[in-house]
């Protein structure tokens, strides 16, 4: 017989604890960022744009969110799969989805199981993903 233990799904206070970790880290190093959380059925919990940050960084924040939601991976691990000779190439078309393969989207785990996604969009694809991380370690 196997036991099973119920895992707490991402809450509220625990997407505050994401969008400001990831904003303070984005803070430090001067770029203004829009962030997304979202919990595992894809529902959004928690977003914030940062006043001078670029407008399209609330779509791609949220959709990078969504991807790695989907996909439970970091999309800066998706790039390489959705180029042109990469075996996801026409996912990317396949799908009506709001799917995004730029790095800045990270899933969210909480003792093993995909509890939701946050996503980072403003800065450059590697600090978004790096921003994105950290918000998961604070999380941990």
């Amino acid at each position: 017989m196997t036991t099973r233990t119920a895992v707490t799904p991402l809450t509220s206070e625990d997407a505050e604890i994401l969008l400001t970790a990831a904003r303070r880290a984005a803070e430090a190093a001067g770029v203004t960022v829009s962030v997304t959380v979202l919990d595992a059925g894809g529902h959004l919990l928690a977003f914030r744009r940062d006043d001078r940050a670029v407008l399209i960084s609330g779509e791609t924040s949220t959709r990078k969110a969504y991807t790695a939601l989907q996909l439970n991976s970091p999309t800066a691990d998706l790039v390489e799969l959705v180029k042109p000779d990469g075996p996801f190439h026409s996912l990317t078309t396949a799908l009506d989805r709001p799917l995004l393969f730029i790095a800045g989207g990270v899933p969210v785990h909480r003792d093993g199981t995909l509890i939701g996604a946050i996503g980072v969009g403003g800065g450059a694809p590697e600090q978004d993903h790096t921003f994105a991380v950290t918000a998961t370690a604070a999380l941990a």
